[in-house]
């Protein structure tokens, strides 16, 4: 059986690679790497660095399973398959938040979907929302049969580079977006009131499109804020991480919080709101969380001034003794992308054969 990966933000570049940084094309791309010598459903037909891209009607559904990143669409993806063979193969991947489906129509079709066609989540907490949508959603009958699993996406460990200390602490930005549920206005009013405490220097990556938004032009204004877009390549980007500093995160929610994990793995003191998604992230007793802005800079001044000591508070909250180390080895342990790997296959063998 053949895997196709159907995601419709997915761009392939000249050289038959999947191109961005988005969480969505990092997905795509894991997914490819896990299943080797699969498809990407797009404009084609094109042969690519060891994948081909076919439009959806291409696909032998006689023997293929499409894994689709854009859930509310399986049942369509569902009968177009049904036009060549009777009995076609859909997987949801569920890696998003599903709290920005507000609109009932969206949640209703969000909850039959799930419903309809097993359900891969990208961490504990979103399987447990779409189990709660699905039965809110969705008659008795066909709520009881739904097959939800799901793992903690992870990080490859492989990239993580060696730390280099910056001159002048680096603040990141901890995403690509400046949407509302980011709150890009709640960090820089808290950054700024720490610079004015302590030198810093704030570096935000963004995709296109928000760099020209009037939020950033907003954070281009200021002198020691660094806008810039998504770097080159994965190494660019993980170099970057390893002379940051700390970040802040403000979202309202996250699925799962790819970008705080690998930044929090390139050792880079995490001030995080006291939500249920950054809790999921960390240990308990975590001791950056905070519940409000005045709590969140008094946080964010102590690991600019003093990251060290910030980060042998991370180790004392996993090991009591002091150890060394503990707190990334604590990290390591449960944000791996092995157990993506396994657990995706696992599925895909128990639910598809």
């Amino acid at each position: 059986m053949r895997i196709a990966v159907l995601y419709r933000d997915a761009l392939v570049d000249p050289d038959g690679r999947v191109a961005g940084h988005d969480a969505g094309a990092t997905l795509v791309r894991r997914l490819l790497r896990v299943f080797p010598g699969s498809i990407v459903v797009g404009d084609g037909p094109r042969r690519c660095q060891g994948f081909d891209v076919l439009p959806l009607e291409f696909v032998d559904a006689a023997d293929t399973l499409v894994v689709n990143m854009d859930v509310v669409d399986s049942p369509s993806v569902w009968r177009t398959l049904r036009a060549s063979h009777d009995e076609p193969r859909v997987m949801n991947f569920v890696w998003w938040t599903t709290s920005q489906f507000t609109h009932p129509v969206e949640r209703a079709a969000l909850g039959l979907s799930c419903a309809l066609f097993p359900t891969f989540a990208n961490s504990e907490r979103t399987a447990t929302e779409v189990r709660e949508i699905v039965g809110q959603q969705v008659v008795q009958q066909l709520a009881e049969h739904a097959r939800i699993g799901w793992v903690n996406l992870g990080i490859r460990l492989e990239h993580v580079h060696p730390r280099r200390e910056p001159d002048v602490p680096v603040v990141l930005y901890p995403a690509i977006y400046l949407s509302e549920r980011k709150q890009p206005r709640l960090f820089v009013d808290v950054v700024e009131r720490v610079h004015r405490q302590a030198p810093l220097r704030v570096e935000a990556r963004l995709v296109e499109s928000h760099l020209v938004s009037e939020e950033a032009m907003r954070l281009s204004r200021l002198d020691w804020v660094w806008l810039g877009p998504l770097t080159a390549s994965r190494d660019d980007y993980w170099q970057a991480l390893a002379r940051t500093t700390a970040f802040l995160a403000t979202s309202t929610d996250e699925s799962y919080g790819l970008e705080y994990v690998e930044a929090l793995v390139a050792g880079a003191v995490g001030v995080l709101p006291d939500r249920a998604w950054a809790r999921a992230l960390v240990p308990d007793g975590y001791p950056f969380l905070y519940r409000d802005a005045t709590e969140a800079e008094r946080l964010l001044l102590r690991a600019v001034q003093d990251p060290g000591a910030c980060r042998r508070e991370l180790d004392a909250c996993v090991d009591p003794t002091g150890s060394g180390g503990a707190f990334q080895r604590w990290l390591r342990a449960r944000h791996d992308d092995d157990g993506f790997d396994r657990a995706v296959v696992e599925h895909v063998r128990r639910w598809f054969g």
